[in-house]
């Protein structure tokens, strides 16, 4: 079941309207903006977007602006990934197509504050179908601080969570 909402999801976000989805993106990342658990948050960590995704550069740029410290993701092994610095000038492609750090230090999880999470599908219990690698599951299992994520109507599923899945605190749906 989840592997038909992620396909069906992905090729919705494929087909969606650019000039919709820009103005959404910015309608969602005004929303974080205005979030007390990203007002509190020193550290936020998020991640760089495929072309389909919300647009998270937006959110970086206004968090860096504010002086948070800004962080984004790199795998490290299978299943596995940390939270580097975003430095804009230091960033590859990864295996995945993912643009990710290419150089820095790996954050505790302790020390980031909201984690901005990706997603293609979410119910209405704030757990998520991601692209299927376990990635975010993995990390969020024993990650004490808030989270966050930024979805599409169209992206809100109904479907059953299984053990390992780890919900996020609140989902912004537009």
């Amino acid at each position: 079941m989840k592997e038909s909402i992620r396909a069906a999801v992905l090729q919705a976000l494929d087909i969606q309207d650019r000039e919709h989805k820009a103005a959404t993106d910015k309608e969602m990342t005004a929303l974080v903006l205005a979030h007390p658990s990203y007002q509190a948050a020193p550290t936020i960590a998020t991640y760089l977007p495929l072309d389909h995704e919300f647009d998270s550069y937006g959110l970086i740029e206004a968090a860096q602006a504010a002086g948070k410290r800004v962080l984004v993701p790199k795998v490290v092994g299978p299943g596995q990934m940390v939270f580097l610095p975003y430095v804009a000038g230091q960033l590859v492609e990864s295996y995945f197509g993912v643009l990710e750090p290419s150089a820095g230090q790996a954050v505790d999880k302790s020390d980031i504050d909201l984690i901005h999470v990706p997603g293609v599908a979410f119910n209405d219990r704030g757990y998520r179908i991601g692209h299927g690698g376990g990635y975010y599951d993995r990390y969020l299992a024993d990650y004490p601080g808030a989270t966050i994520s930024t979805i599409y109507d169209f992206q809100r599923k109904e479907f059953s969570e299984e053990s390992h899945d780890i919900p996020v605190q609140e989902v912004i749906c537009r």
